[in-house]
């Protein structure tokens, strides 16, 4: 792939007059939702248009009868059943606070936006993710979200369904963001889009996942302090040089913008 001078927010991929075939992104960048993008989870967010902001105690401890996904639609359910409606859910996801540093690192973006493809892996939901990006003024820089199934049905409650099936065994059952990841880039390779780096922002059990696959050249950034940074860890201890990406964990999101910034400066 061609390369080229690059300024942090100056592109040098010039989108001129009759071009036909303006260059391909030359990096993916993956991010996670959930106390990640957001600073908390948001199914948890959900629960403080609950009465008293809390769930009954048989429903809580429901949490281990199936999966986590069913019993979010639980969850759900039961909010419906309070009289709980679609904006009641819109408000609730679009006042999630952003994690520190989370504006800032979409202002570099959106500055550097021809060379980022971006996605979005989350275990949560399409309506309270797209709410919350709707809000934030960042929707159109995502490329693709995958998320799990979510709308209202025509008594006005929010539904959720799985995302798909699969068959990794570290994963839950209505996820597996590994399968979303690969099949993603095999599917843009198909479309002669191939990128020079792959990073992956993310938190949870479920980005380490995906992050397993990431190649010597590609960026794992997991949020310190956290499950995946954690896991990384510990197979670094148990099996070093398993993990191959680098690993630059952040506590604030302009750790990851500086990073990006200085290897677009690299490039010069």
């Amino acid at each position: 792939m061609r390369r080229c001078c690059q300024g942090v927010g100056l592109p040098c991929l010039f989108k001129g007059v009759g071009m036909a075939n303006p260059r391909p992104p030359r990096y993916l960048l993956v991010f996670d939702f959930d106390e990640t993008i957001v600073d908390e989870n948001s199914d948890d967010s959900v629960v403080r248009a609950a009465p008293g902001q809390a769930l009954p105690e048989p429903l809580q401890q429901s949490l281990h009868q199936g999966s986590y996904n069913e019993y979010m639609q639980r969850v759900l359910a039961f909010l419906g059943d309070q009289g709980v409606r679609v904006g009641d859910f819109k408000a609730i996801y679009e006042n999630i606070p952003l994690s520190p540093g989370m504006p800032e690192l979409f202002q570099f973006l959106s500055k550097n936006h021809e060379l980022f493809e971006i996605i979005l892996i989350s275990d949560a939901n399409m309506f309270g993710i797209e709410a919350k990006l709707r809000a934030a003024g960042v929707h159109s820089l995502f490329r693709k979200i995958f998320s799990n199934p979510s709308s209202f049905d025509k008594r006005g409650y929010l539904t959720l369904g799985p995302y798909h099936s699969h068959k990794c065994l570290d994963c839950p059952a209505n996820m597996c963001k590994r399968k979303i990841l690969t099949e993603y880039l095999a599917e843009r390779a198909q479309e002669e889009v191939e990128f020079e780096r792959v990073f992956y922002v993310g938190d949870g059990a479920n980005d380490f996942c995906p992050s397993v696959t990431l190649t010597s050249a590609d960026v794992a950034f997991p949020r310190k302090g956290y499950p995946m940074h954690r896991m990384t860890l510990e197979m670094e201890k148990k099996q070093p040089g398993a993990f191959q990406a680098t690993v630059v964990p952040w506590e604030s999101a302009t750790e990851v913008a500086r990073y990006l910034q200085e290897l677009l400066k690299k490039k010069c």
